[in-house]
């Protein structure tokens, strides 16, 4: 099935897709100088304005922009970025709607990082051995699809039915988020030691981000992501 116009893939059936922007760099300037009377100054001293905001933790100027996603993510990605509360979520219901068969299966497996309990380094298979584990990831989704269409089929109802299956089924799910919230998502999933899976997603949420608001995404990325490698193979 062919993507959604204008989105921009992630992982093997995911993606980013940008459905609305509303505000800019400027707005976000005129904010914080509104108790003031007054707005832009030009750009040197407007782009001035914004690091010092950001180094100061003056956040409340950078709500004054929004941004909504269309994302499709595995379902165990989606559950990590319901984490970022100040924002706002509105996902598929399995119970309106037959879930499809589209399911995360990763290229390579990663094994448990012994100085990091929650993260994974890439190795510790031999070929034959990841084909093979591979091969059972693909078969058990593909077993628990086949049964969910067979209790569909029988008349379960969709609410019951969908419990049979995985965490690696893909989910969509429309996300409102302004600039503030933006920026923490990006300051933590896009961490060397974010969850390779959700990183994959941070890095073109960050190119939109440096689009739209280029200024802020500037000051953003010298203040706090200068550091990292932002590829999302890494």
């Amino acid at each position: 099935m062919p993507l959604p116009p204008h989105a921009i893939p992630v992982l093997d059936h995911g993606f980013v897709r940008v459905l609305e922007v509303m505000g800019d760099d400027v707005g976000i300037v005129g904010a914080a100088r509104v108790s003031f009377g007054n707005e832009s100054k030009g750009e040197k001293a407007d782009r001035g304005l914004i690091k010092y905001l950001l180094a100061h933790d003056h956040g409340t100027p950078f709500e004054m922009t929004a941004f909504k996603f269309h994302i499709r993510a595995p379902i165990f990605v989606a559950r990590q970025w319901f984490r970022h509360r100040w924002s706002s979520f509105n996902e598929i219901s399995g119970r309106y709607v037959s879930l499809e068969h589209r399911f995360f299966l990763p290229s390579t497996l990663r094994t448990p990082d012994m100085k990091n309990k929650q993260g994974s380094v890439e190795g510790g298979f031999s070929k034959e051995e990841e084909e093979g584990l591979l091969g059972e990831m693909d078969k058990s989704a593909r077993a628990a699809y086949s049964t969910y269409e067979s209790l569909l089929e029988a008349g379960v109802a969709r609410e019951i039915a969908r419990t049979v299956l995985p965490l690696s089924l893909y989910t969509e799910f429309y996300w409102k988020v302004n600039a503030r919230s933006l920026m923490n998502f990006l300051r933590l999933r896009t961490e060397i030691h974010a969850q390779k899976e959700i990183r994959a997603y941070a890095v073109p949420l960050l190119r939109v981000f440096e689009e739209h608001l280029p200024w802020t995404a500037s000051a953003f990325r010298e203040l706090f992501l200068s550091s990292l490698d932002l590829d999302p193979e890494a």
